[in-house]
């Protein structure tokens, strides 16, 4: 018998809302101050992690643009990615759909080229040497102006090959989609998919505007929506994947406590709700540790746990071959482990 734990390790997993910046962990980060001579403010792993303890979205921002500061080569974003692919292997993530922020680092000098290809060096090894599959999806920053969001799109166009996709992050107070809606109808023009953060600090209006005017595929996070019966109705019936954080909602005080989290509620008037990490290196918990908190929080069974990842897989980005060999592979872990 199969201790809960033991069940989510094995389950095969897709990850689809994950920061790599937001994987760089207090260690790597020291390490890549020290090979890249930057001063940091902390004087210690340990210092450092004590400094993980967040009142908002805003408070988290501040620490994590800071944190990047180390980041300048391209064997630094190589290791950064790297470093959370070998998380997926040991969480049984078989494939990842990850998040860069290119004006996080364009605005410190870093080259466009640098940051991507580092990245995509990781991915393209983690495909040979790991199993994994990915694809890359390219975020503005939602506090800059649209003026900088064209600018990143127009250096986007040179990397049609590795981006499949834009989304849209950062501060969502006071940056509401209407802000970015002629960036992504350009981009969807250039034949990228969008996706956007909504509903996580802001209201379930933010969603409901992520779809009209972004024309988004996907929402990242938005539990807000569950204010709004009409508009989870809506996500329902033309099952719009909401890609939910649930540490990271927790972290960051969207939620009180794991136990008033959405989540299953919105699965039980059929979202198609999945399970993501967020900036995990920030938030106490990789994919697995996700699932575990809320099934011990939620009482989730295992066959709403079985749910969760196939609807990681029907979600993604993937074709549909390759979404029905994985979902295949889930049912024959379930029955085997029932």
């Amino acid at each position: 018998m199969t201790t809960l734990n033991e069940f989510i390790h094995d389950l095969p997993k897709a990850e689809l809302h994950l920061h790599i910046e937001g994987t760089l962990e207090p260690e790597l980060l020291f390490k890549l101050a020290e090979r890249n001579q930057v001063e940091l403010k902390y004087p210690s792993v340990e210092a450092l992690k004590q400094a993980y303890n967040f009142s908002n979205l805003q408070e988290f921002l501040d620490l994590y643009y800071e944190g990047a500061n180390v980041l300048l080569e391209e064997q630094d974003f190589y290791d950064l990615t790297w470093a959370y692919l070998l998380k997926c292997k040991a969480q049984n993530v078989v494939h990842t759909e990850i998040f860069f922020d290119p004006q996080t680092h364009t605005d410190r000098g870093v080259l466009f080229a640098t940051v991507i290809n580092g990245i995509n060096r990781a991915l393209q090894d983690a495909k040979e040497k790991l199993g994994i599959s990915s694809q890359l999806i390219m975020c503005f920053l939602r506090h800059l102006d649209e003026a900088s969001a064209f600018e990143t799109l127009e250096e986007a166009l040179d990397y049609k090959d590795l981006i499949v996709g834009v989304g849209l992050d950062s501060s969502e107070k006071g940056n509401p989609p209407a802000k970015f809606e002629r960036v992504f109808a350009k981009a969807r023009e250039e034949g990228f998919l969008t996706v956007a953060h909504a509903g996580e600090e802001g209201p379930a209006a933010n969603v409901k505007d992520a779809l009209d005017l972004l024309k988004v595929i996907r929402v990242d996070h938005g539990i807000s929506s569950i204010n709004d019966p009409e508009l989870v109705a809506e996500l329902a019936q033309k099952q719009i994947p909401l890609t939910v954080c649930p540490l990271s909602n927790l972290a960051l005080k969207a939620v009180d406590k794991l136990q008033n989290h959405p989540l299953k509620k919105l699965m039980d008037q059929g979202v198609l709700v999945t399970i993501n990490s967020d900036d995990p290196a920030y938030f106490g918990g990789y994919m697995n540790e996700n699932y575990q908190a809320s099934a011990e929080a939620l009482g989730l069974t295992k066959t709403e746990l079985v749910q969760l990842t196939k609807n990681s897989f029907v979600a993604s980005l993937l074709s549909e071959p390759e979404k029905e060999r994985h979902l295949e592979a889930i049912e024959q872990y379930a029955d085997a482990n029932a």
